[in-house]
């Protein structure tokens, strides 16, 4: 979780780029606008599924808004269907259910961050708790994908699960919301956007990140994140995440 707060006296449109998480904006100002490449616009708090190729942005002149990463295996469990409709967005009400307006107060009222990551904290976890956990094969798909930074062949992870290939693809997809290979390229692009904030050269960060060449790089880059590796080394979304998220 991290916190965000900031007035503009002018418009501010901030891009966002797909993350291997389901993304929550519970928004406290003005009324945080998100649109996505389909047209699709949301005001207030919003979510947004894994959605590879979807380049959102936000418009706000006041941004006060708690941003909530999810593993998309916790996600399946806290948000329910969601992650099915991966690659859009959601209105949060819809989500959460009848109480999502309370909630919503109580994160509005909170006296400090802390406090607000603290209620977070503790009603996401009684939502999993409560909610239907993804098949432990879907788990251990996705850890698996995480823990190699996108570099796993889905083959062998179905039979590491004890899985037919056919049947992993299917019931990740319909739990996670894209398919494995889709999943492990994000992961992959994450990491690769990541490296290249860092400094590192295009040409070492495809070598690093599992790669065919620079050129295939520069493909899958412009493909999530719609921009040349260039421009991703300085984008403004990754400097934050070094902020917000410093061990990520």
């Amino acid at each position: 979780m991290a916190g965000f707060h900031g007035r503009s006296a002018d418009l501010v449109d901030f891009r966002l780029v797909p993350y291997p998480a389901v993304t929550v904006f519970i928004d406290f100002g003005d009324g945080l606008v998100v649109d996505e490449a389909s047209g699709q616009e949301l005001r207030g708090s919003v979510a947004a599924g894994l959605a590879p190729g979807a380049v959102l942005r936000g418009r706000s002149l006041n941004i006060e808004c708690l941003q909530v990463r999810l593993s998309p295996t916790v996600a399946h469990a806290a948000l329910g269907a969601f992650p099915e409709l991966s690659g859009t967005l959601a209105a949060f009400d819809d989500l959460w259910g009848p109480d999502a307006a309370r909630f919503q107060e109580q994160l509005r009222a909170a006296s400090s961050w802390d406090e607000r990551f603290a209620l977070a904290e503790a009603a996401l976890a009684r939502r999993q708790e409560a909610g239907r956990a993804v098949d432990p094969e879907v788990a251990f798909a996705w850890e698996q994908m995480a823990a190699s930074r996108g570099r796993v062949r889905v083959g062998r992870l179905a039979a590491e699960a004890g899985w037919g290939r056919k049947r992993l693809w299917s019931r990740f997809r319909s739990q996670i919301g894209v398919t494995p290979k889709r999943a492990a390229q994000l992961v992959r692009f994450d990491h690769a956007a990541h490296r290249l904030s860092c400094g590192h050269s295009p040409a070492l960060v495809a070598a690093e990140s599992g790669y065919a060449d620079q050129s295939h790089l520069h493909h899958e880059v412009m493909a999530f994140a719609g921009m040349t590796p260039s421009a991703v080394a300085v984008a403004p979304w990754l400097s934050v995440d070094a902020v917000a998220w410093p061990s990520a």
